[in-house]
């Protein structure tokens, strides 16, 4: 009995661990120049920007003080294609144009029904004054 409530306590969600084989793996290694007119957005909390890099290009966002989230723009729960690049919306969400599904920008979870698959988030390091590495590893 006790090793059931154990067994119980401690197993995951049947989603939690879902792998998603939809999005492909590409190296991502990306340095952010803040002081660059197109990255001018990211030097206030709550500006965001777009870059190149990942499968569809990454969203920065400037989420609080020395504090940077980058998630890949193609959509996690759809195969890459032009309609899956997410666009952000108020600042607040990202959104796929394919179908119209919303992801909160503060931590990339669906806001969308059905949808299973939080944004591909990337790391993001201040490596030095006004300078952001983004990585995937």
């Amino acid at each position: 009995m006790v090793f059931l409530l154990l067994f119980s306590t401690f197993a995951c969600d049947e989603n939690s661990n879902d792998f998603n084989d939809l999005l492909p793996e590409r190296p991502v290694n990306q340095t952010i120049f803040l002081n660059n007119p197109q990255y001018i957005d990211l030097q206030i909390v709550g500006g965001w920007a777009y870059s190149q890099g990942g499968i569809s290009g990454i969203i920065i966002y400037h989420s609080g003080i020395n504090t940077y989230i980058a998630y890949e723009r193609s959509a996690p729960h759809l195969s890459p294609q032009a309609c899956s690049q997410m666009v952000v919306r108020n600042s607040l969400t990202m959104e796929c144009a394919c179908d119209d599904s919303v992801f909160n920008i503060l931590n990339g979870a669906p806001m969308t029904d059905g949808v299973n698959y939080a944004a591909r988030q990337y790391r993001v390091l201040n490596t030095g004054p006004n300078t952001l590495q983004i990585t995937n590893f």
